[in-house]
């Protein structure tokens, strides 16, 4: 196929030199369906396979038509003209950093809102004016609520990973959000599939919408090589996780909890492979400091649960492993999905110990991929053909860093101190955050916080109200900053829809 240029698409000039800069020419399959729809100011409905390009497909028309035809005078005292729903933290910083360099070319201003961080900066630029917001669902019902955001002049609105908004239990609140918005403006919803509620809100909101299906929703990409291996025991398939990550390239490892997460990453670290871990334990500033490290190469390996299957994008991703394997088809295919982006190869290897196989054999057929399984030692041809080049070993940094109470960060841990100092209370809370005290109920933990725990969840844009009871029993996990945020993926709005135990993973 020919290639089909973002001018020829009828891209206005500004916006096909900042692609330029960014060296993007040439249009996906996905942007080019969709794009002289989007650009007309129809509804779209776009369905396609993780990393199509649906990010460009719906921000080159959003800037486009708010930067041109909309941006008179419906904007009214600095309200959001553009908003774009998602349902993860990281997949809004990297919408947000699609968008910003297109929104630049025409003077637009952008901002991110979702929870696990203080909303400060998040009121003062709603409070100073934005253009574009790009929002995890739950912030910003909670500024709605406060007064702080107002989406009356909304001109266009795009969902996108509808289907994962699903999964997680957030329909309502995009829901609640969309009926906020007028309702002649023109909305665009990307997702995979349209199941669990996502055709309501396609009913609902939508109207003559142009469907664009690039690719079968559950289709593998055909640049993408899958692997299985099988292992005599546990100890055989520890020597394969290691040796598999200890090649020069990026390779995202996917672990079932989090707890596993963490420690699969200090191991390789303290094995001489630099690793850093992602799940719902880490506050906002660790999530981010840990990408950022993946994605210098700094650490070629990035530990994660399925928190990180969705929206987070790193380039050159060449290797997936599913050191657990997932629990359905359509995880496998999202977590899959993080190599082989954009056009580029990858491989995809999912490691399974005896008494696993036919879970992993009807995973695959759900999948529709073929594979044959291969068993496999750390020293088989198959493990060192997708090593590759073993990186050089790197000399563990010495950790210097408080001892840890159930699993904490350093940052959660200093800001307990702190807090029980200022108090005069610090010897009755080193217990906390322990064991038992994360499953307990999150309604009860808001009504029996400690002072110091309130002040905590205010930091991250939290607004019950919480009385300052003492009560050492309080679950330890609502003493980080961005501790809520951390453990659920969009903030407060989980409470009020029960998505928490999905989003923490």
């Amino acid at each position: 196929m020919t290639d089909v240029t973002f001018s020829t698409l009828g891209v206005p000039q500004p916006l096909v030199a900042a692609l330029a800069a960014e060296g993007k020419t040439s249009a996906f399959p996905i942007q080019v369906d969709t794009l002289p729809d989007t650009l007309a100011g129809r509804d779209v409905l776009g369905r396609g396979k993780t990393g199509s390009g649906k990010t460009l497909a719906f921000a080159i028309p959003m800037v486009a038509r708010l930067g041109g035809a909309l941006a008179g005078g419906s904007r009214r005292k600095g309200r959001p003209l553009g908003l774009v729903l998602a349902p993860t933290r990281e997949l809004a910083t990297q919408i947000d950093a699609t968008l910003a360099p297109l929104a630049a070319a025409y003077g637009l201003k952008t901002t991110t809102i979702f929870g696990g961080v203080n909303q400060n900066r998040q009121v003062q630029a709603l409070n100073a004016g934005v253009d574009i917001i790009v929002a995890c669902p739950g912030r910003l019902e909670d500024l709605m609520k406060q007064g702080y955001a107002h989406l009356d002049a909304i001109e266009i609105t795009v969902i996108d990973e509808a289907d994962h908004m699903a999964d997680l239990g957030f329909l309502p609140v995009v829901t609640r959000i969309l009926t906020a918005t007028p309702s002649g403006g023109q909305r665009l919803l990307f997702s995979a599939t349209l199941d669990n509620g996502v055709d309501k809100l396609v009913n609902r909101f939508l109207h003559n919408q142009v469907l664009h299906s690039v690719d079968e929703a559950h289709s593998p990409v055909a640049a993408m090589t899958h692997h299985v291996f099988t292992m005599t025991d546990a100890d055989a398939k520890k020597d394969v996780v290691t040796a598999l990550a200890s090649g020069m390239g990026r390779r995202i490892l996917f672990m079932r909890t989090k707890h596993h997460a963490k420690k699969l990453a200090k191991q390789l670290t303290a094995q001489g492979i630099p690793a850093v871990d992602l799940h719902g334990n880490l506050s906002q500033p660790q999530r981010d400091r840990n990408l950022a490290a993946f994605s210098a190469g700094t650490a070629k390996v990035l530990v994660a649960t399925d928190v990180a299957a969705r929206g987070v994008h790193v380039d050159d991703v060449e290797l997936v492993i599913h050191v657990d394997p997932p629990m359905e088809h359509k995880a496998y295919l999202h977590r899959s999905g993080r190599t082989a982006r954009a056009g580029a190869e990858g491989a995809v290897v999912t490691l399974v110990l005896p008494g696993q196989e036919k879970d992993v054999a009807q995973l695959l057929r759900k999948a529709a991929i073929s594979v044959a399984p291969v068993r496999v030692t750390a020293t088989s041809a198959e493990v060192t053909g997708l090593v590759g080049e073993v990186a050089p070993y790197v000399k563990p940094e010495p950790v210097q860093r408080p001892a840890q109470g159930g699993g904490r960060s350093t940052g959660a841990n200093a800001q307990r101190k702190r807090a029980a100092r200022e108090q005069g209370t610090g010897g009755q809370r080193s217990g906390r955050g322990q064991g038992s005290g994360r499953s307990q109920s999150a309604g009860r933990s808001s009504d029996r916080v400690q002072s110091g725990h309130q002040r905590s969840d205010q930091s991250a844009g939290h607004t019950r109200s919480a009385q300052p009871q003492g009560n050492p029993r309080t679950p330890g996990r609502r003493a980080s900053g961005g501790g809520t945020g951390g453990k659920l993926m969009v903030g407060s709005v989980v409470r009020q829809n029960g998505g928490g135990r999905r989003t923490g993973r």
